[in-house]
């Protein structure tokens, strides 16, 4: 990393009162960096700033946010090594993935760019009856002011990215949380960001402990709050009165493994694999419930058990490593007791185990009771469980049967099972051909029931950062 000492950013500016909080290397175990800590009153300071911002962001032309996403874009691949060490030893991940969320930051700023001078309006036909005669209707999108983010740990640079470029080019200012656990990367795009010509005020980096960031939450003056996060984002809607809120939230993703799919059973396996195990399951559309139809199912859990059992665990620096550590102790111990709890009902364990420290290995289990924790409850880690099926919509009916809906994957050559689960499946994507883990930073993605409400992508976060004004004409002859 270029620095071990990182500033918070407050209205467009680098702060550095202290150097209060420690950002550890989650697979050494030392302190890594150390980053400036704000307190309350740089909080009220952000906000009054993104406040006062509102008018200036909204002056501000397409042309001239397409050309500061456009710096961002070329300086986040100027700087693509630096963002993926960063992103390797705050949050442990794999060299090689680490460079792919690189990529995809600038997937999205770049995205951002060019839909930054497309936020159209309408034209409507009011003349719907005759006392309507002679009048026109225009409607235009503006943003809807200052806004409030908190990103999580997992996907330190793209998650951060896919509320930053979209409130950018809808022309709103915003306060952003990240993850005390894992800042760099955002005060790494802070750093980019300064650089560019925003108003005074139009962006703030506070790398805050969530007990520290109410503000962000229960302000009024902050017009839409986004967070991301675990399932205290629905208290943290309760608490943020009349702003619009927009939650990603997680889920339990399952994946279909049709009949039709044995003679592509290998490629099946190997994105099986990448969806349920990359970034060590750390990811709110990891692969956790596998159903495989009984004719294939042995054959199935053979390859890949054998596939995940050879995974190579340990220092994220190493080219060859895919499962890094998870993010934290805690996290490693409640995994464990996951999984001691299904096999103490019944479970089998096929490969993997107890790990050590914050290193788990790929687990696989089958025979795991609908009622543990680790069938209904998002793992968040390196676990998958195997079932078979006999009947497709039964399937179907087993993923419904989940207090969550973010993604589904259904592997399968029919069109009549594909179309029948985008139907059925009470999920905000159907990925047909791949795993739920599939992911494009353009297209609409969010969950429904437990897993969130609003979306994001880059079109559809413009439209949430925005509303709509209608301006109607009569014509006076």
């Amino acid at each position: 990393m270029a620095t071990q000492r990182y500033p918070y950013y407050l209205a467009n500016a680098a702060q550095s009162p202290n150097a209060d909080l420690e950002v550890t290397d989650k697979f050494r175990g030392s302190v890594a960096a150390r980053v400036a800590l704000p307190d309350a009153t740089a909080v009220e300071q952000a906000i009054a700033a993104a406040v006062s911002a509102e008018a200036p962001m909204r002056a501000l032309p397409p042309y001239a946010r397409q050309q500061i996403l456009e710096h961002c874009t070329a300086r986040f691949r100027e700087r693509h090594e630096e963002l993926a060490l960063a992103l390797c030893v705050e949050a442990g991940k794999p060299i090689r993935d680490a460079r792919g969320e690189v990529t995809r930051l600038i997937d999205t700023f770049k995205v951002a760019a060019e839909e930054a001078v497309r936020i159209d309006g309408e034209v409507l036909n009011l003349e719907i009856s005759a006392r309507a005669r002679g009048y026109r209707g225009f409607t235009r999108r503006v943003p809807v002011g200052a806004c409030s983010f908190i990103t999580p740990f997992n996907f330190p640079l793209n998650l951060v990215a896919h509320k930053v470029a979209p409130a950018i080019a809808a022309g709103c200012p915003f306060v952003l949380k990240p993850s005390e656990k894992t800042p760099l990367g955002a005060l790494i795009i802070g750093e980019v960001l300064a650089e560019t010509t925003l108003p005074e005020g139009a962006f703030s980096i506070l790398p805050l402990p969530g007990e520290r960031a109410g503000a962000l939450v229960e302000d009024d003056r902050l017009k839409l709050l986004s967070f991301t996060g675990g399932q205290i984002g629905w208290q943290l809607k309760a608490r943020a009165g009349r702003k619009k809120v927009l939650l990603e939230l997680g889920g339990n993703a399952a994946c279909i493994v049709d009949a039709d799919q044995r003679a592509r059973l290998d490629a099946v396996v190997e994105r099986m694999i990448f969806g349920a195990f990359y970034q060590s399951g750390q990811s709110c559309i990891g692969v956790q419930r596998i159903l495989v139809h009984s004719d294939l199912y042995p054959d199935f859990r053979q390859r890949f058990v054998a596939a995940a059992a050879v995974l190579r665990i340990g220092d994220p620096r190493d080219e060859a490593v895919f499962l890094g550590p998870v993010i934290d102790a805690a996290a490693a111990a409640r995994l464990r007791a996951w999984i001691d709890e299904a096999t103490s009902t019944g479970a089998r364990l096929l490969c993997g185990g107890a790990g050590t420290a914050q290193l788990l290995p790929a687990c696989v289990l089958e025979n795991v009771a609908h009622n543990a924790r680790l069938w209904r409850e998002e793992a968040f880690g390196p676990v998958a469980v195997l079932e078979p099926f006999n009947d497709f919509d039964a399937a179907l009916h087993t993923i419904n049967d989940s207090t969550y809906g973010l993604q589904a994957g259904v592997f399968t050559d029919s069109m009549t099972h594909a179309l029948r689960a985008w139907d059925m499946l009470e999920v905000g994507g159907v990925i047909v051909g791949d795993v739920p883990s599939f992911r494009v930073d353009n297209m609409p993605y969010g969950g429904v029931k437990r897993s969130g409400l609003g979306r994001e992508g880059i079109r559809a976060a413009i439209g949430e950062m925005t509303e709509s004004r209608l301006l109607v004409i009569r014509d006076g002859t």
